[in-house]
């Protein structure tokens, strides 16, 4: 079975770039053997002192917590992929951009395709057999085919379309008018669904003309452009002139169901819904971008962890391990930060917290959270040392990096959500998670891991909430459950909102990594969702997020982590009585009676159910076959 080689007959023009990712995979689990007689030549093992207690360890082999080399990601061998490298600033708006505000004259168009309009845009499907089969760099061989109108004279306003770019969505444009676009998006690629995640490349514009774009293929009922999120815009030109970023724009948005449907599964008719918005870009001839959420591509995260984990500060905390290889044989990172040995105060065996993200790709939010989280423990800051004397931390910071490349928003290489799939024993189908399944449950076995947290985006909800576990028929430990996120509403109460948290264990759910930890034996077992829009609680009220809120609520996380572990209990004490009267509070309101003293009502009854991160259930085994 093979799902990571290239064609045998075929040479990559960056083998010798994938053997070094190679060896330094292998590198990563070396055998050691060291004999005690041979202390005193060897320089694999580091002698440090408790009192006059000499104290032994081995030697990280350097290749643990730096890169040689920032390697190119592999993609399915279909995928047509255009050279160029894309690099976007960051930067955050001044002020906070406010939601869209409908005006109530908002056209809803209807599909048109392509039988009455010119395509413009039309990229291949990516699909030429069913199933994933083998990557190599840079994706097809074969040369890139012209997918845009070439300009025959110097009046023509043809928009230039391009998606062919790491993280990039965008399957077809259909020019329906002067300055009036259909856009389809690629589904998750081996699926025939999950069609969210957008971003593309534009050229070819003029300045202040207002173009029209209408997705016409989504999928889901509900989204937050209903609720005034609007997408968001980069200009290169405004970037290398004026520093400026993304930011939020458009008007004339609305989300609707259209007149078309699909059959994503098992020949079931689905309606599609359309998002029509309208926009002018700023210059002339300018390179512009549109997307869903600020895009965070695998390339990026592993610019940010060579940069990071070549501070040799840093690398005395932090080891960057390769935890296993990705269907396409993209390297998942797991980072084990913790202060070494004979640093810290208290003797006896540190507990764990174990932090994931990105399981669903088109989530980039997960990304910017994820970033803002090891900003805060790889910092130099007292509250970070203390986490890191107290704990050690285990970190997976993109657990789906295939999917990341392609620009899917939920699945896999093997056409499956892997947040369905944590209990699989399908090793070779589902790495990502098997492996950190896995790598979590020696943790357990070793020492007591008090959290696990997995970031997600959460596509119709506003705000930034949890999804916890409930142990049912024990009321105390129902109550201690909610604790972190309570102490987490308070620490970032215009962000955060603890009623939209939510403490079930639903049969549909039991493949999730939030639900399989738990029944690993971590009590405090989460999933943290960050909004694609904003926020509706106080002085943040009607105002978008951005990256730099996004990566606070990293600091936020682990700011409240200080708060729960912290030995003096009056905090916890504070939480567990006022979750009590919560508790009381709504059950007068449900029942319209006072809760007994001795009444054992669950908590979790009371709640409504939730769809989670908003997903389908498991799709079953992996959809590829491999040869």
């Amino acid at each position: 079975m093979r799902s990571q080689e290239d064609n045998p007959d075929t040479t990559d023009s960056s083998s010798e770039e994938e053997e070094q990712d190679l060896k330094q995979c292998d590198s990563c689990f070396p055998s050691v053997s060291v004999q005690l007689n041979q202390v005193a030549r060897t320089r694999q093992l580091l002698i440090d002192f408790d009192g006059d207690r000499p104290v032994f360890s081995l030697r990280e082999p350097l290749d643990l917590f730096t890169f040689l080399s920032v390697s190119r990601p592999r993609w399915p061998i279909e995928c047509e992929v255009v050279n160029n490298f894309i690099h976007h600033i960051e930067w955050d708006p001044p002020e906070p951009e406010p939601f869209y505000q409908p005006t109530g004259y908002e056209r809803t168009p209807m599909p048109v395709g392509e039988e009455k309009g010119k395509v413009v845009y039309c990229t291949d499907h990516a699909t030429k057999s069913p199933y994933f089969t083998c990557s190599r760099v840079g994706g097809s061989r074969g040369g890139i085919n012209t997918t845009t109108p070439r300009h025959t004279h110097p009046g023509d306003s043809t928009l230039d379309f391009e998606s062919r770019f790491e993280s990039g969505n965008l399957q077809k444009a259909v020019q329906v008018g002067l300055h009036d676009y259909e856009l389809t998006l690629r589904t998750d690629m081996y699926t025939n669904k999950h069609t969210q995640w957008f971003y593309f490349r534009v050229r070819n514009m003029k300045a202040g003309v207002a173009y029209r774009f209408t997705i016409t293929n989504l999928m889901k009922g509900r989204s937050l452009y209903s609720l005034g999120m609007k997408p968001l815009l980069y200009s290169e030109r405004a970037a290398e002139e004026k520093g400026v970023g993304w930011h939020r724009i458009g008007s004339n948005i609305k989300y609707y169901r259209n007149s078309s449907q699909a059959k994503p599964d098992n020949n079931v008719t689905v309606a599609l819904y359309s998002l029509t918005w309208t926009c002018q870009f700023p210059y002339d001839s300018d390179t512009c971008y549109l997307a869903h959420c600020y895009p965070y591509t695998y390339s990026h995260l592993q610019h940010y962890l060579s940069r990071v984990t070549s501070n040799p500060a840093v690398s005395s905390y932090c080891k960057l391990r390769v935890l296993c290889r990705s269907l396409a044989g993209n390297n998942v990172y797991v980072l084990t930060i913790t202060s070494p040995v004979g640093s810290c105060m208290e003797g006896g065996a540190k507990k764990a917290v174990v932090v994931t993200g990105r399981v669903h790709p088109g989530e980039t939010n997960g990304s910017w959270m994820m970033e803002g989280f090891l900003d805060f423990l790889l910092g130099d800051s007292d509250d970070a040392q203390i986490l890191r004397d107290t704990f050690v931390f285990k970190v997976v910071p993109m657990l789906n990096p295939d999917g990341v490349v392609v620009g899917n928003y939920r699945c896999s290489l093997a056409g499956r959500d892997l947040n369905r799939n944590y209990k699989t024993i399908l090793r070779d189908s589902f790495p990502c998670v098997w492996h950190t399944r896995n790598m979590v449950k020696r943790l357990v076995a070793e020492r007591d891991v008090v959290l696990y947290c997995d970031f997600h985006g959460h596509s119709h909800k506003n705000n930034v909430f949890m999804y916890g576990c409930n142990h049912r028929g024990n009321a105390a430990l129902q109550l201690h459950e909610r604790v972190f996120p309570l102490m987490m509403s308070k620490n970032v109460n215009d962000k955060f909102s603890f009623r939209s948290c939510k403490f079930r264990v639903q049969k549909s759910k039991e493949g999730t990594g939030r639900i399989v930890m738990w029944r690993l034996g971590i009590r405090n077992s989460y999933t943290m969702e960050c909004t694609f829009g904003g926020s509706t609680l106080g002085n943040r009220r009607g105002t978008h997020f951005t990256t730099r809120d996004m990566k606070s609520l990293g600091y936020y996380f682990c700011d409240t982590l200080l708060d729960y572990c912290d030995p003096d209990p009056t905090k916890t004490a504070y939480c567990l009585t006022e979750l009590e009267a919560r508790l009381r509070q709504e059950v007068r309101e449900r029942l319209g009676k006072e809760l007994d003293t001795d009444c054992n009502i669950s908590v979790s009854d009371l709640e409504t159910s939730t769809s989670g991160s908003n997903s389908t259930d498991s799709d079953g085994p992996p959809r590829p076959i491999f040869i």
